[in-house]
């Protein structure tokens, strides 16, 4: 495949679905069972009000019990296969059009770096391929480790990702920065890699995911974590990511609309560890953004003003993920959308 006729859609292109990945009490959220699927209701409720959802479980029959009265389920599809845990968004296919016909790329995911097990996770993509949820090619892509949340894409060439993860030794410790360059830009069509060298959030697994730090909007835009406490551990790295942004250049060469949002109320978990709250890690609809809140009204009402600004035209719909990031995620993290035509 020439990477000319390569492109990896933005996630505000038309949509067919979004994938939620259900919990169970053989993950590590059983200690909080009800708890995150009362999250995971309101996601889905969400969602397929509006489009259609796709539940991955090796739980059909409850989660269908649980979910009846309070989703619509004619928007709703089954794929029905072991599962270690829930976060979609880096072990769910990212997809890309290739002349013109979409690929769903099934990449290595191990864990965030071997931090976790993977060995269900990892299958996910691959069994709903053999089970025909997929109306596009399957791509085997398992020689590369890779996390829908660790990039950003703007449809037009421009991926968005950090330093820290992509380089983390545990992901493709024998690539050089120069390897993984050339490798993302022939699998992606890309004609430029904007990489982020600072910024963090306490309490991360991710190895510091772009989604969780800043995010590509339409119209050359980027939404992106601001820090105004100097008193707060994250202010110098936020800082510098903040200076950096502002030295990209579009292919163009102008400089980009930066949208800063607020940062998150300091939030801790019963061991006095910080949680990594972000309000950038929000999920992109076909006429709606979901975003995260965390009961902290002034904060989460500044957050769905920005997020509006980058998405005119949306409805731009809060949903209360504080027991999300008890498990170091949020809403975006627990998803992964595919592009119009790619799921039957």
């Amino acid at each position: 495949m020439k990477s000319e006729n390569i492109i990896l859609p933005a996630e505000w292109a038309a949509q067919s679905a979004v994938q939620l990945t259900w919990p169970h009490n053989l993950t590590d959220w059983a200690y909080m069972l009800d708890e995150v699927e009362e999250c995971f209701v309101n996601i889905a409720r969400a969602i397929a009000e509006r489009q259609l959802l796709l539940i991955v479980t090796p739980e059909v029959e409850r989660v269908g019990r649980r979910i009846a009265n309070e989703v619509n389920m004619e928007n709703v599809r089954w794929v029905e296969c072991n599962t270690n845990d829930t976060w979609a968004r880096d072990h769910g296919g990212i997809t890309v059009w290739c002349d013109g016909k979409p690929v769903v790329y099934d990449f290595a995911f191990n864990g965030w770096g071997l931090k976790f097990a993977a060995c269900h996770d990892n299958l996910i993509t691959s069994s709903m391929h053999r089970n025909g949820v997929f109306h596009a090619d399957y791509c085997n892509r398992l020689n590369f480790i890779i996390e829908g949340g660790s990039i950003e894409s703007d449809g037009c060439g421009t991926m968005l990702t950090t330093s820290e993860c992509l380089l983390s030794p545990n992901r493709n410790g024998e690539w050089s920065r120069a390897e993984i360059e050339r490798y993302l830009s022939d699998a992606f069509g890309l004609k430029q890699i904007l990489w982020i060298d600072h910024g963090y959030l306490a309490g991360d697994d991710t190895d510091s995911h772009i989604d969780t730090l800043a995010r590509l909007a339409p119209h050359d835009t980027i939404l992106y974590v601001r820090c105004e406490d100097e008193q707060d551990e994250h202010y110098t790295a936020l800082a510098a990511m903040e200076q950096q942004l502002k030295s990209f250049r579009t292919l163009d060469g102008r400089p980009y609309r930066l949208l800063p949002l607020p940062m998150a109320a300091a939030t801790f978990d019963e061991q006095g560890e910080r949680l990594p709250a972000t309000y950038a890690n929000f999920l992109i609809l076909n006429d709606a953004v979901l975003y995260p809140t965390y009961a902290e009204p002034s904060l989460d009402e500044e957050a769905a003003r920005v997020i509006a600004e980058a998405f005119p035209g949306r409805e731009v719909v809060g949903i209360d993920c504080r027991a999300l990031i008890k498990q170091h995620g949020s809403l975006h993290c627990v998803t992964m959308q595919y592009p119009q035509g790619v799921i039957k």
